[in-house]
């Protein structure tokens, strides 16, 4: 969506809302708490930036409740904790009638119910059960959140990547070059005219050639793929489902419109006239290809982590383990509650969970009792 407008045009599918650590926690007048979509922003950020904010954020909340240092970048960013929770005092404790604390954990349980709602949207609402999948939060502030969100999702394994600060630029330098070729061709039943549908597909197949060629993409590592837009006679607008057999078969494609239907609308209609409306090439190649170096075996901590205090929703002030993530190498595990830091973001792992890195440097996030005990740590706050 263009503001109120719809466009069919493939993209990746990307859902945003305003739930940063940005994001201003108000309380309007009628009493009613609301966390974003408005964001401080960089400038003038937070109130504990120190640099002029005055309404309490997301970033206010979690420092007032332990869950990230009071020195970001390695010390390089000061927070101010005390104003802070001055902020959220003031224009949430207060008009509420609420301790610091549990004011400050609402702001973040709000915030997390929005996310939920997003995530529901791209999960649920598409037909697929969260549960049968792993969540990977990323960026600066999603590892803040990621246990909290599979919790109130069901879900049971969260992965957080080694840098999460700089996942998308990993992306962007591993991910394959990408164009998308499309011409309406509308097909109805029963008279399909699959010669006509071959000689675009050869058309649209000729031109995403040259494209790939003209990116460098050498011919064994270029893929395309077929595509087709369907709906049922009469309706409204288009799924868009894979034509990857040669032949052209009509059948298999019928089947899997109605599958992809039922999945997103929980019926299909298998005797209903179906019309072939948009003929698509997807092309693909990759240009380049790295992979992550792994880590060695245990390298933890020399001495044990030092504890503080952190707010966890449920559980209250509980004293909490703050582990240097660049110390710990594969294998190791660290039980929670404990706040596992890192210069571009800091992750939370809650009482009840614990996390194990993978050979790479993920972090690997489950409740503790879906994990095997055999070979890890049973320290409570720390690495092993």
């Amino acid at each position: 969506r263009v503001g109120a407008w719809p466009l069919h045009v493939p993209m990746i599918d990307i859902h945003t809302i305003g739930a940063g650590g940005g994001s201003i926690a108000r309380v309007t007048e009628d009493g009613t708490l609301t966390v974003g979509p408005e964001s401080a922003g960089a400038q003038p950020g937070p109130v504990c930036y120190g640099a002029g904010g005055e309404e309490p954020t997301v970033t206010d909340a979690h420092l007032v409740l332990g869950r990230i240092p009071a020195h970001l970048l390695g010390g390089e960013i000061a927070l101010d904790v005390e104003r802070a929770r001055r902020a959220i005092e003031e224009r949430v404790a207060r008009p509420l009638g609420l301790p610091l604390a549990a004011a400050a954990q609402g702001i973040l349980d709000i915030v997390n119910n929005n996310m939920v709602g997003a995530l529901r949207l791209v999960s649920v609402e598409s037909g697929y059960d969260p549960r049968d999948f792993v969540l990977v939060p990323f960026g600066g502030a999603g590892p803040l959140h990621g246990a909290d969100l599979a919790a109130l999702l069901g879900m049971g394994t969260v992965l957080v990547p080694r840098h999460p600060g700089v996942l998308s630029t990993f992306g962007l330098l591993g991910t394959e070059v990408r164009n998308d070729y499309a011409r309406t061709s509308l097909q109805k039943p029963p008279d399909y005219d699959l010669d006509a549908v071959a000689g675009v597909y050869a058309e649209l197949e000729g031109q995403a050639r040259a494209w790939l060629a003209a990116e460098g993409v050498p011919a064994s590592a270029r893929r395309l793929t077929r595509l087709a837009d369907l709906r049922y006679r009469h309706q409204g607008f288009e799924l868009t489902v894979p034509w990857p057999e040669r032949g052209l078969t009509v059948d298999a494609l019928l089947a899997r419109f109605h599958d992809r239907h039922r999945q997103l609308y929980t019926y299909a209609l298998p005797d209903a006239p179906v019309e072939i409306v948009t003929l698509r090439v997807a092309a693909a190649g990759r240009v380049r290809r790295f992979t992550l170096p792994s880590l060695p075996r245990r390298r933890a901590a020399a001495r044990r982590p030092p504890r503080r205090r952190v707010h966890f929703a449920g559980v209250g002030w509980t004293a909490c383990a703050g582990v240097d993530r660049e110390r710990l190498g594969a294998g190791a595990v660290v039980m929670g509650p404990a706040i596992v830091e890192q210069p571009d973001t800091t992750t939370v792992v809650p009482p009840g969970y614990r996390a194990r890195v993978d050979r790479i440097g993920n972090l690997i996030i489950r409740p503790k009792h879906s994990l095997s005990p055999q070979g890890e740590g049973r320290e409570r706050g720390g690495p092993r």
